[in-house]
Parts: structure tokens; C-alpha cells; sequence
């Protein structure tokens, strides 16, 4: 065997890849991905994302904003009814990021790691990112207020759950902006792991198994997820209750969870993941320049393949037919 070959990825067989160009089964197990070809299968997760519209983002990333409120809801109605007992007062935690994860909406710490791989591979600039990230953040925020607007001025919520919903921005400032950082750091960890394993997933018990269980350790060991407490202090505010004002709310109880989720997706996951992987393993790819890399909105089409709505080609046509 040359060195030529033994730098070369495993060939994956042409009715083995999804129309992205990304493998739909494992080479040496048909049921198993390796590393790469989970890391093929998030390059081209990440380019379905990066490649959307910002209208598209928005608006799938207000109705992930949206669907979190069903985790506020579950978060109070457990708190209220068993206050004391961490473990059941969380166990309705997970069922917003369920319905934003199956449903694939856009939320910002689900967006931290694939689109960051295309960057960090050079297939996307870094202004592209921070494009996709501000407009996904701002909706999925836009989306909490108006559900948590709702709650604050109804009575969807028992008198009992709406108190307890008010405790979680005073118990979360009683923490400190340090704390709550690195318990937010933890958190983007988590959750951007969510996305590799989900990834590596190839059945939907899998993943809603996947799913509920890392949720629900975000808040019974403590930790914070941006979204979720960004519709906690929009419901404080929007309650009116006597306590801290907008900005302190702001820089001392969301900051540092937005920081916190971000760092930890990307440093933690990001990074971490793409040293063990090998740039040189794509040599069909054309990777974006220092300049392009910098300062464009150039990005997405890790494989050379088109977009959903192609049409088949001849020889396409020919491998399906073979193949049923």
C-alpha cells in the first residue's frame, strides 16, 4: 500500500452517501459511523444551515425561540409542585429542545458547532458565521418574549408556577457573573456535544433518548442554557415584580450565559473535535482564502454536489435503478 493510500479517506460507496454527498451508512459498519464520516455528515448538516436565507434562519429561529417556552413552562410547573426535589422538578425540562431539535428549527447553541466546522475547515467565512449567529440569537430570543409575554399576562400558568417563575432570575443573580459563566460554559459543552451525537445517530429513538437525557442534566446539576434563561428574564421583566432592572437582569444573569454557551461550544467541541480531524483528508474541496475567510459572506458547499431540488443525472438515475 503507498502513502498515497494510506492517507486517503475510506471510500464510501456512491448508494452509501445522502444527496448532500455526505455518508447516509458507515463503511466498515453499515449501522456505525467512523470519526470522519460523522465529521463529513456535520460539514454538510452545517452547509444546509449556512446556506439558508436570512429570512429562513429567522424564522425558524423564532419558532425555536417560540417552542422554548414550552421548557419555561415544564421548568415552573415542576419547580412549583415539587420544590424540593431537583430531580422531579426538572423533568419536564427537556421537552422544548425536543420539539426545536426534531423538528429542526434553528437554535443559537444547536448552531455553535456545524457551522463553526465550516469555518475552521475554511469553507465558510468567519463573517457568514456571525451573520447566522446574530440573526438565529436575536429570533430565538424575539420568539421567547412574545410566548413568556403571553404567560406574564394570562393565566396559562397557576398562581404557584408563575411565583416560581420568577424565582429563577433572583436565585440565578445570587450566583455571580463568574459562576454563572462556567456553569453556562458546561452547558454550551453539553449541548454542542448534542449535535455530534445526533450526528452519529441513525434512528430517532436514539436521538430523542440523546436529547432528553443531556437537557435534563442542564438544569438538575445547575447549569444554564442562554435561550431558556433569556425567557426567564423576559418573564421577570414582563411580571413587573420589584427587583433588579433591565440592565443589571442583562449583564449579570444573560451575559454571561451567552458567553458561557458560546465559549464552551466552540472552544470545548469545535476546536477540540477538528484537532483530531485532517484537513488534508478533503482534497476535493476548495477551501476559502485568508482574505475570503476574513472578510466575505462566501461559505457552504462542503461536497460537490447540488442543493435539495436537483435533478438527477443520467449515470444518478441509472445507480438508483440498479439499486432497487
Amino acid at each position: 500500500m503507498s502513502d498515497r493510500d494510506k492517507d486517503s479517506p475510506p471510500r464510501i460507496r456512491k448508494r452509501d452517501r445522502a444527496a448532500s454527498g455526505a455518508p447516509a451508512s458507515g463503511w466498515a459498519l453499515g449501522d456505525r459511523f467512523a470519526w470522519e464520516e460523522i465529521h463529513q455528515r456535520l460539514l454538510a448538516s452545517a452547509d444546509e444551515v449556512i446556506g439558508s436565507t436570512t429570512r429562513e434562519l429567522f424564522f425558524s429561529g423564532f419558532t425555536a425561540g417560540f417552542a422554548i417556552v414550552l421548557t419555561f413552562i415544564g421548568y415552573a410547573v415542576g419547580r412549583a409542585n415539587f420544590p424540593n426535589n431537583d430531580f422531579l422538578a426538572t423533568i419536564l425540562y427537556p421537552i422544548g429542545f425536543l420539539y426545536i431539535i426534531l423538528g429542526r428549527y434553528e437554535l443559537y447553541t444547536e448552531n455553535t458547532l456545524p457551522p463553526v466546522k465550516l469555518v475552521l475547515t475554511r469553507l465558510a467565512s468567519l463573517p457568514l458565521l456571525l451573520h447566522v449567529w446574530i440573526v438565529v440569537l436575536t429570533a430565538n430570543i424575539l420568539g421567547a418574549g412574545v410566548g413568556v409575554f403571553i404567560l406574564a399576562n394570562t393565566n396559562v400558568l397557576s398562581p404557584e408556577a408563575m411565583r416560581a417563575g420568577a424565582e429563577f432570575v433572583p436565585h440565578g443573580l445570587e450566583i455571580g457573573w463568574w459562576d454563572m459563566f462556567f456553569k453556562a460554559l458546561f452547558a454550551g459543552w453539553l449541548v454542542a456535544g448534542v449535535v455530534w451525537l445526533n450526528t452519529a445517530a441513525r434512528d430517532t429513538i436514539s436521538r430523542v433518548i440523546t436529547i432528553y437525557l443531556v437537557f435534563y442534566m442542564i438544569p438538575t446539576v445547575g447549569l444554564f442554557h442562554v435561550v431558556s434563561s433569556g425567557a426567564e428574564a423576559l418573564f421577570f421583566v414582563f411580571l413587573g415584580v420589584p427587583g433588579p432592572g433591565l440592565f443589571i437582569i442583562f449583564y449579570e444573569f444573560w451575559l454571561p450565559v451567552l458567553l458561557g454557551n458560546t465559549f464552551g461550544g466552540v472552544v470545548l467541541v469545535a476546536l477540540a473535535n477538528y484537532a483530531q480531524s485532517e484537513q488534508r483528508r478533503y482534497p476535493e474541496i476548495r477551501v476559502l482564502s485568508l482574505r475570503e475567510l476574513l472578510f466575505s459572506l462566501k461559505g457552504g458547499r462542503p461536497f460537490d454536489t447540488p442543493r435539495p431540488g436537483f435533478r438527477l443525472t443520467e449515470e444518478d438515475e441509472k445507480t438508483e435503478t440498479r439499486n432497487e
